[in-house]
């Protein structure tokens, strides 16, 4: 993406950027080798894709639009960073993102910080807050295939060279980013290249979705927090699994990057996603009065997922 009139990317101090006419979002994450990414199961590019879509996908989940990146790189001294760069243009280029900026400095391992500012084209943003009991809990693919596709590549390189590796290992180059039918090749792409829904995103804020949140620590960890900030109990009535996937890996395995949202029952949320010319969100249960309440087909349901550990002096 070009500068436009009046704007300055990388070369200077500070890039110069015009703000959009409508609400400025901005946020942050950071990807760490050994945390966030195992560089045994998958390449530097794929660590920047990554660093980059994770990024973009806290922008979808506030129904916004991505508009610029500055990343910052920490590596050790051998690492190839035009492999990274790579890996960090070609999300770019994929999301219509214009890398503006950043920084470089070396380490023991490899860190990639990636800040971005979105927009909600005049919208106001979706929040984690707005649910309402009675509302419809919404979400926007099948679940599990990027836990599933970290399983299939952590026990391939456990096998024998060669055998295993060769049956599960290999991403298929010719799978859109973040596909996740279900066969091993797309199961590990979905893992290694995660993709980010942002006109699902638009098409939910559109449907006048009242609350919303990426899937990236699992779908009940992430419910729990719509449900805490909103003050309303979950009853899920289904969860859709990826083929090759469990129970168990879509609830807590985290980081599918589908959209989970909540939008009025007589919202025509299905209209919504079919005029952008999108499949249809799958719904999975509703809202409740209830804020203790977190049910799956009238069970109890445990909240599991991926959390950090601190230690906190207060």
């Amino acid at each position: 993406m070009k500068p436009s009139a009046g704007e300055v990317f990388s070369g200077d101090d500070a890039a110069v950027l015009i703000p959009p006419a409508g609400p400025l979002l901005l946020a942050i994450d950071l990807v760490v080798e050994g945390v966030h990414f195992d560089l045994s199961l998958g390449s530097l590019a794929d660590a920047g894709w990554k660093a980059i879509a994770v990024n973009v996908s806290d922008i979808a989940a506030m129904g916004g639009r991505p508009l610029h990146v500055v990343a910052g790189v920490s590596a050790p001294p051998e690492t190839d960073l035009d492999e990274v760069t790579d890996g960090l243009l070609e999300a770019c280029d994929a999301y219509g993102v214009a890398l503006v900026g950043g920084d470089l400095t070396s380490g023991d391992r490899l860190v990639l910080s990636v800040a971005i500012t979105g927009t909600c084209d005049g919208r106001n943003a979706v929040l984690r807050s707005g649910a309402r009991p009675g509302d419809v809990i919404w979400v926007t693919g099948m679940l599990g295939a990027s836990a599933a596709g970290l399983e299939l590549l952590r026990g391939a390189a456990g096998a024998v060279a060669g055998s295993a590796a060769s049956g599960a290992g290999g991403a298929d180059e010719d799978a859109p980013p973040g596909s996740a039918g279900g066969t091993p090749s797309e199961l590990v792409r979905a893992y290694r290249r995660p993709a980010a829904r942002v006109r699902e995103g638009s098409a939910a804020a559109a449907s006048s979705a009242t609350a919303m949140i990426d899937v990236s620590d699992g779908l009940s960890q992430d419910l729990d927090h719509i449900a805490t900030e909103s003050r309303v109990g979950i009853r899920l009535t289904s969860v859709p699994i990826v083929t090759g996937a469990t129970l168990e890996q879509a609830l807590g395995g985290g980081e599918d990057y589908e959209l989970v949202f909540t939008a009025p029952e007589d919202a025509d949320v299905v209209e919504a996603f079919k005029t952008a010319g999108l499949e249809a969100p799958i719904r999975i249960g509703a809202c409740s009065e209830d804020a203790t309440e977190r049910l799956l087909g009238g069970e109890a349901l445990r909240v599991s997922g991926w959390e950090h550990s601190f230690r906190r002096t207060r």
